[in-house]
């Protein structure tokens, strides 16, 4: 009796197993979920519907797992923090088409009126000089930077006493510090026309830094149909080392600062890349390998495309519809440490307006493959360019405007992408 039960042990054992290390899918709905669901889809054994936060759902996932977002706008950021898939099996954020809204609308109570149209915040969220630089408002959803950008040019502030309605400023506060700390304290100002009440002026605040947030060690993570926009920081900020990360079909608009963006030990691919209205483009840096296919950049404010470091980057078949206050920005960061290399692989540049700078600095190279640069100075005095089947010049005047007309604005689109 024994031995003929055994076998029947054992195969219930490895059905177990199987059930076990079977990849799951957990749901995410900010409107129908439930925190103490368990966000499992309905065919598997103890579902109960959705989670509401994509938090929730990413502290579940095992490798293997996919987490599913609705398609909805969330506000909150997906981070990632020391999270392992592993070979063959990574977790998966599937965000299906889903919005990172960044921002929140302002709350008159915390807004006192301290002159006539003129509202003022002392304590809006933790601040630094960083996130000043990259600091906006949107009024009507339509972003107000006060002519200052991330990686461009930044004027000083006006004074609260000149500003005009539609307008704010930021004024320091030089009496307040936190000891041994970058934080700085100061006062936000946003002015409305005389007599109009601030919640009837329908104005927005970036409190989240970033859509897509990464660091710590992270290996083996898929990130795909996702869009994220409205942040102080980058649509994705890449921080700390991770290997084996990939991006696919991703967009990030109207962000603070970066598009996308690598830091430190950072390796990963991205298939799919929308990337409009930011500070920059695409930013990568320190020490991190790149590389990027089918990339559209356009309405960009600081640089379109910069990378900074000691280390190798790649675009392959993109699009860049420039507007930015430079074009290409390549720059070692460490002398003697590694070249910093940008290759562009059947890529076309073009400036809708002006013409500008793409400047290759000390240590860097530039590799071009089958490029057209349109509106384009080509400024490397001292790094390297290396070309092949690529033509640069100067785009023809259009209707008074340098290229093609342009096309709809960020915004526009974003209207478009954000789910009802």
């Amino acid at each position: 009796m024994v031995i003929e039960g055994m076998p029947r042990l054992f195969l219930a054992a490895l059905f177990v197993s199987a059930l076990t290390l079977r990849a799951a899918d957990y749901y995410v709905d900010p409107e129908t979920g439930d925190e103490h669901a368990n966000g499992l889809a309905a065919r598997s054994e103890g579902a109960n519907g959705p989670v509401k936060t994509i938090a929730r759902a990413l502290k579940a996932a095992q490798p293997g797992d996919t987490v599913h977002l609705a398609k909805a706008v969330y506000k909150e950021s997906a981070v990632f923090y020391n999270c392992s898939g592993e070979p063959g099996k990574p977790i998966t954020l599937d965000g299906h088409g889903a919005m990172l809204e960044g921002s929140d609308p302002l709350n008159p109570a915390d807004w006192p009126e301290v002159s006539p149209g003129l509202f003022r915040n002392d304590n809006l969220l933790r601040l630094d000089d960083a996130v000043i630089q990259r600091w906006f408002f949107l009024w009507d959803s339509k972003m107000n930077h006060m002519g200052r950008t991330s990686k461009g040019l930044r004027p000083d502030f006006k004074k609260p006493e000149e500003l005009q309605p539609g307008e704010w400023t930021f004024i320091k506060d030089e009496t307040r510090k936190a000891p041994n700390s970058a934080q700085i304290f100061g006062s936000f100002y946003v002015k409305l026309r005389p007599g109009q009440k601030l919640a009837d002026a329908h104005i927005a605040a970036p409190l989240r830094s970033a859509g897509v947030q990464i660091s710590g060690d992270n290996k083996w993570i898929t990130i795909r149909n996702i869009n994220a926009t409205h942040v102080y920081n980058d649509g994705y900020n890449i921080h700390g080392k991770c290997r084996d990360v990939v991006f696919e079909h991703i967009g990030a608009f109207e962000c603070g600062d970066d598009g996308i963006s690598a830091h430190d030990d950072c390796q990963y691919r991205c298939d799919g890349l929308v990337s409009i209205g930011n500070s920059t483009g695409i930013a990568d840096t320190v020490d991190s390998i790149t590389e990027y296919d089918h990339v559209y950049v356009r309405d960009c404010l600081g640089v379109d495309l910069l990378f900074s470091g000691n280390n190798r980057h790649v675009i392959h078949n993109g699009v860049v519809l420039s507007h930015a206050h430079t074009v290409i920005s390549i720059a070692e960061q460490t002398p003697g440490k590694g070249v910093c290399s940008l290759a562009l692989d059947n890529v076309f540049i073009r400036r809708e307006v002006a013409p500008a700078e793409a400047r290759v600095g000390k240590g860097s190279l530039l590799d071009l493959q089958h490029v057209t640069m349109l509106g384009c100075h080509l400024v490397a005095a001292d790094g390297k360019v290396t070309m092949e089947d690529t033509v640069i010049g100067l785009a023809p005047e259009k209707n008074g405007l340098w290229g093609a007309a342009r096309g709809a604005k960020a915004g526009e689109l974003l209207k478009e992408l954000t789910p009802k």
